[in-house]
């Protein structure tokens, strides 16, 4: 990636073209419900320790999903925010989507 995105708007195209395999798509959606159950397990039992799970799972799924599915570099390691908020626009895209059909 030689490309330097000022915009998120410019960035999402490109994020999006690195997620092409329906797999690789899918373990990011589950890793992102799972980031989402631990949020809310460790909110409803104070069990705070859970947090340093959620890296691990978040990025666990969707970095097996690269390497294994996709053959690519994540882009979270040259853009970590802009990759982090587009993990969760696809997320939403992808629930809208599934409540549309």
């Amino acid at each position: 990636m030689t490309h330097s995105y000022k915009r998120f708007a410019d960035f999402y195209p490109f994020y999006l073209s690195q997620h092409q395999h329906p797999t690789c798509r899918q373990l990011h959606f589950v890793g992102s419900c799972l980031v989402l159950l631990l949020i809310g397990i460790a909110l409803v039992s104070q069990a705070w320790w859970l947090c340093w799970f959620i890296p691990v799972v978040g990025y666990g799924f969707a970095w097996v999903g690269h390497l294994v599915f996709e053959k690519n570099r994540p882009a979270t390691f040259q853009y970590p925010f802009y990759s982090l908020m587009a993990d969760w626009v696809m997320f939403a895209q992808m629930i809208s989507g599934f409540f549309k059909r």
